[in-house]
């Protein structure tokens, strides 16, 4: 199959209706909206239905059943990357939560092996933690939460430091010593996003104008809210005039209008995050039903409206039970948000915050085949990974 036809395509700025994309190469080589004339073997009309780019996932820790904490190795984050690839998130972050210094650097080296293999699949890891302040730790572990011991950061910079795309840190419990290691050893893909943070709005600001990149995590959850007196981490981040947000629209972390109203303000700052701890897939089981993993301990709760969640021991909300395409679908059905721009918050923005936006997240000669079709109700129906189909 070279050519996929009768599409409702979107690009990642447009819809085009009733056009065709030939893939050659694991590259879209052509977007047109001429008639195709090719032999039947060659084409694949998929009868209007949506063709939009595969999403991109910059936070997620599981696949169906395994964990990246709990196994950080590169055949888990193969795993991880089958079960989210077939709902349709063709790129992802694996991310490791709040751990030991070994671990983390077990993590790193597992999806090191894993992004060689698949580039454009597995870019790199998303570290989050254990760098936060203990009082937004929220579902992170009170035996890691820390700040960097003496040597850590050397160590944690000394190997596969060019893996980490995503580091989410509170800037207010370092040091300036601390912080001028980091920006001195860190890779220069890095990015330093601020979460958990307890951070007032003036420390926010200071950080996102100097050293920080203008990014924070998983807005409005574990970081100091929005007050009359105190904007706090949520004014600073909607007071920027540069900081890009993720947010988890998974119907629990975020009240609908409060994702709608970040989208009013930010616009495309704004992108989605699935935060998923464990999804199904198409041919997998899943949600795992429970999970333990020292003092961290999850089990799912199901919802008979929606995907449910995962709670940890202490009552608090632990991650999602989902994958990206949910999130989509509830920024849509239950945030108002135009399916244009929620598609963009999962691919193109995403793509351009880890500096992939030249290949990824867009529908255009040269771009890698990263693609999604979604019928009306926004189900997936097929997906393709550099052009070769995965999910039917």
């Amino acid at each position: 199959m070279n050519y996929i036809t009768n599409a409702t395509v979107f690009t990642g700025n447009e819809w085009l209706p009733g056009a065709s994309v030939r893939l050659a190469n694991g590259r879209i080589q052509e977007l047109t909206t001429d008639p195709v004339t090719a032999s039947d073997a060659d084409v694949l009309d998929i009868n209007g239905d949506y063709l939009v780019p595969g999403l991109i996932d910059l936070q997620l820790y599981g696949g169906s059943h395994r964990f990246l904490n709990d196994q950080p190795t590169p055949d888990t984050v193969r795993h991880i990357y089958d079960t989210h690839a077939r709902n349709g998130t063709t790129t992802l972050l694996p991310t490791i939560h709040s751990t030991s210094l070994d671990l983390m650097q077990q993590a790193m080296a597992a999806v090191q092996t894993v992004r060689h293999e698949n580039p454009f699949g597995v870019p790199g890891i998303h570290v989050e933690g254990p760098y936060f302040n203990p009082i937004k730790r929220g579902a992170h572990s009170a035996a890691y939460v820390r700040t960097p011991a003496e040597g850590e950061l050397e160590t944690l910079f000394g190997t596969n430091a060019d893996v980490i795309r995503i580091l989410t840190l509170a800037p207010e419990i370092l040091t300036p010593s601390q912080r001028d290691t980091i920006q001195r050893l860190k890779h220069t893909n890095t990015l330093l996003s601020l979460g958990h943070s307890n951070a007032t709005y003036v420390q926010a600001r200071q950080s996102f104008d100097s050293g920080f990149t203008p990014l924070s995590t998983h807005l409005y959850n574990a970081m100091r809210g929005f007050e009359s007196r105190e904007p706090g981490v949520v004014g600073a981040v909607f007071d920027h005039p540069a900081v890009r947000a993720s947010i988890i629209a998974d119907g629990y972390h975020c009240d609908p209008a409060t994702i709608r109203i970040a989208h009013k303000l930010l616009g495309d700052r704004l992108f989605l995050i699935s935060d998923a701890l464990f999804a199904s897939s198409p041919g997998r089981p899943g949600p795992r039903a429970t999970f333990s993993l020292g003092e961290f301990v999850v089990h799912y709760e199901p919802d008979a409206n929606g995907p449910g969640r995962y709670v940890n021991n202490e009552g608090k909300l632990a991650g999602s039970a989902l994958t990206l395409i949910d999130c989509v679908r509830v920024a849509v059905n239950q945030a108002a948000i135009a399916l244009s721009d929620a598609l963009r918050m999962a691919s193109t923005i995403p793509a351009e915050i880890i500096g992939m936006g030249n290949e990824l997240g867009k529908i255009q000669p040269g771009y890698v085949a990263n693609l999604l079709r979604l019928d009306q109700s926004l189900t997936t129906k097929s997906v393709w990974a550099s052009g070769e189909l995965m999910a039917p």
